[in-house]
């Protein structure tokens, strides 16, 4: 899952959602020395991704990607089920996504000082470019991959052309999605009461 769903699965608590939106940068203990409901949503960020890169749905997705995209196949699928969330948010919220979106990004700058050092650099270039509202259409996703690839060294992952694939199986996508993000959010949810 990429930056929507984590933040989509912390809940209503401004501070879980930084933590889980921001802990891919954390390592090890790292994370003790943050506030204890980042902590909670670093955790939890921790616990999505391991439960997602080991279920069947998720990884039978990933197998459509791996002979192109290699070891990138998970990342391009963490990007795609982030489309078919911001596609399908009326399904998952009552709030307008923008409106969800516009609350996050004034919930950063009004918790700045906490923010890690990457997540501060990364900031203004993602509310700039709207990058959470942008996962709704396939050309946002070609955006966001493509951003993605130039980070790499040579544009070695080719992910930029990842969209190929989007389209042309994009009802099996969206299954896969719609049957895996059911299991997560209930997965989610008692991960957050054990917190």
């Amino acid at each position: 899952m990429n930056f929507l769903a984590h933040i989509y699965l912390s809940g209503e608590n401004d501070l879980i959602k930084i933590g889980n939106f921001m802990a891919d940068g954390i390592r090890g203990k790292q994370f003790e020395h943050f506030p204890e409901d980042v902590q909670k949503g670093i955790l939890l960020h921790r616990f999505i991704d391991t439960y997602t890169d080991s279920h069947d749905i998720f990884r039978q997705s990933t197998k459509r990607l791996h002979e192109k995209y290699h070891h990138y196949a998970g990342v391009i699928v963490d990007i795609v089920y982030d489309h078919f969330l911001a596609k399908n948010w009326e399904k998952y919220s009552d709030e307008k996504l923008d409106r969800f979106v516009n609350r996050f990004y004034r919930s950063l700058h009004g918790n700045y000082p906490i923010l890690t050092e990457k997540t501060q650099d990364m900031m203004p270039y993602m509310i700039k470019q709207n990058w959470l509202l942008s996962y709704q259409t396939v050309e946002g996703i070609h955006q966001i991959l493509t951003q993605m690839d130039r980070r790499r060294s040579k544009n070695q992952s080719n992910m930029q052309f990842a969209t190929a694939e989007l389209k042309e199986f994009y009802p099996e996508f969206e299954r896969e999605f719609t049957l895996f993000f059911e299991d997560m959010k209930s997965q989610a949810n008692q991960k957050l009461l054990s917190l």
